[in-house]
């Protein structure tokens, strides 16, 4: 099974031979390094760029609006934040001229903790990019689903910002992709570069075949009856353990991978709210202006009449950086105990 590093470079193999693919790049994107997750490792049209994230993505925009479908890589989200005009204009391209000029452009980048990365390496960035309208908006929480979002991502005719959770990296699916080997070694035998001098290796690259997620389609995790879950990215497993945790108290939860922050997939929503009457949204950015409050807001004003209990949000800290030391990174952003007490807390809420 891929992890989702793999996932992702075998998607934008399959890009870059398929889908018309052009340009991957960023800084250590191309030879010998692959990307610092090593995403990118041998693929046929990887180079390396400037360090210069303004530069990437107004690269990105130049060539998608030369016709070209570039998959630019931002190294770590936090770097990103330099380049928000640029994401603005990108995502008014197609409203501002009335539909005449597409941007078919897809911008990686990593995001959040669990890497130990301190202040400058453990952002998320969904709440803030999802305050730049012409933007769709995915995080895989899975190795397939990150292959099956990254087609869907390079397929699309305006921009897709893809940001796969650092910390999920290197976790393996429970999926095979469709034409990966099944064992683990002989597909990193194939398309992982060996340690040390790389100047004459090259991948060989199973035939992996298409294989989509739509954009905007949650997917129901664990089916349950006393209460809703919605999470995203690194927070989905972490919700998954909690959930697990609570079958033996009897507390029965439903987990939804919302895998799509914009557009969201509602209707999975509010059929699930329906179902359970309570609901708790869970990710890693910060509390204030996080996108599950966003979440709240719809689900009390459309929902307020099915509601058993009032909406929780469990989120990261509103801290300025997440700190080195484990027991500081711990408590800045969701862990297992924590989304558990919540659980518990919200199922045994009354009426």
């Amino acid at each position: 099974m891929a992890n989702m590093a793999q996932a992702i470079r075998l998607a934008l193999h399959y890009g870059e031979e398929h889908l018309g693919v052009t340009d991957i790049f960023g800084e250590d994107v191309g030879p010998p390094l692959g990307g610092v997750f090593t995403a990118t490792q041998g693929l046929r049209t990887a180079w390396n760029s400037p360090l210069d994230e303004r530069g990437i993505i107004g690269m990105a925009i130049g060539l998608a609006m030369a016709g070209q479908r570039p998959v630019a890589e931002i190294q770590f989200a936090d770097y990103i934040y330099n380049t928000i005009d640029l994401l603005k204009l990108a995502g008014n391209t197609c409203w501002s001229s009335n539909g005449q000029w597409n941007l078919p452009m897809v911008v990686m980048t990593p995001v959040g903790a669990g890497i130990r990365g301190s202040i400058y390496h453990s952002h998320s960035f969904d709440a803030v990019m999802s305050h730049i309208p012409g933007w769709k908006i995915v995080m895989p929480a899975t190795p397939l689903d990150a292959y099956g979002l990254m087609l869907s991502a390079i397929k699309d005719p305006n921009p897709v910002m893809f940001l796969p959770p650092k910390a999920l990296m290197r976790h393996r699916g429970e999926e095979l992709i469709p034409g990966e080997p099944e064992d683990p070694r002989e597909l990193s035998k194939m398309i992982d570069a060996p340690v040390g001098d790389r100047s004459k290796w090259k991948p060989t690259w199973p035939p992996v075949e298409e294989y989509v997620v739509p954009i905007g389609k949650a997917k129901l995790v664990r089916p349950g009856s006393q209460l809703t879950v919605v999470a995203w990215g690194r927070c989905v497993p972490l919700a998954l353990q909690a959930a697990k945790q609570l079958e033996g108290e009897g507390i029965d939860v439903e987990l939804i991978d919302l895998r799509s922050i914009w557009p969201y997939d509602w209707e999975a929503i509010r059929a699930s709210v329906e179902k359970t009457g309570k609901v708790m949204f869970v990710n890693e950015d910060t509390e204030v202006t996080n996108f599950g409050e966003h979440l709240i807001r719809r689900t009390i004003e459309e929902l307020f009449y099915v509601l058993l209990a009032p909406p929780k949000l469990v989120a990261g800290k509103h801290l300025p950086g997440i700190g080195l030391a484990d027991a500081l990174e711990r408590a800045s952003v969701p862990q297992v105990e924590e989304i558990a007490e919540a659980m518990r807390a919200l199922a045994r809420t009354e009426p």
